[in-house]
């Protein structure tokens, strides 16, 4: 059973997503978690406090279903762009909301170092996990291509979170990895 934390902070998540950053307030978490009035300014007493937890939950939330998922060897090109491609999928589909709340959190986090600080350490997470998988994939230079291919994997999830969502992934992630590969 969720806490009454937990619920204020997935409907926060949730607002932001599909709402933008302007609809998180207080008085909406609590309806949209069914929540009295009040209870989430008992955890958040500040807007500023409330865009923080968010932030937390939102990278906690993902590091929880990424260590949850069951990832396959990731040894060749081809394997590299299945994970990717399922990847991405998943980010622009069931969690298509919870990737816009990240993209809204960014923006946010632009003007605020507090909130864009656990923005990046969630993100040199995933950076560092795509330069081990460059490298096992015989990227030579795996750094400078992780940026390249996260950059062009970013490019294609906003894309589809916003303007089309049935843009095709996998002819972008290969040709994305092969070019990460020259």
């Amino acid at each position: 059973m969720a806490t009454t934390r937990d619920r204020a902070l997935d409907a926060a998540l949730a607002l932001v997503g599909e709402q933008g950053i302007r609809a998180l307030t207080h008085a909406r978490v609590d309806e949209r978690a069914g929540l009295p009035k009040g209870s989430t300014s008992n955890w958040f007493r500040t807007r500023d406090a409330l865009i923080a937890g968010v932030v937390t939950h939102l990278a906690e939330r993902e590091r929880a279903d990424f260590a949850a998922a069951p990832l396959p060897p990731i040894e060749t090109p081809e394997q590299l762009t299945d994970a990717l491609t399922s990847m991405v999928a998943v980010e622009t589909g069931p969690f298509a909301a919870r990737t816009r709340a990240r993209f809204a959190l960014f923006l946010e986090g632009a003007a605020d170092p507090a909130v864009l600080t656990p923005l990046l350490e969630q993100r040199r997470t995933y950076v560092r996990w795509m330069v081990e998988l460059l490298a096992q994939v015989g990227a030579r230079a795996p750094a400078e291509a992780s940026r390249s291919l996260m950059a062009a994997a970013d490019g294609l999830v906003l894309h589809r979170v916003t303007v089309d969502p049935d843009a095709a992934i996998r002819p972008v992630i290969e040709r994305a990895i092969r070019a990460s590969l020259d």
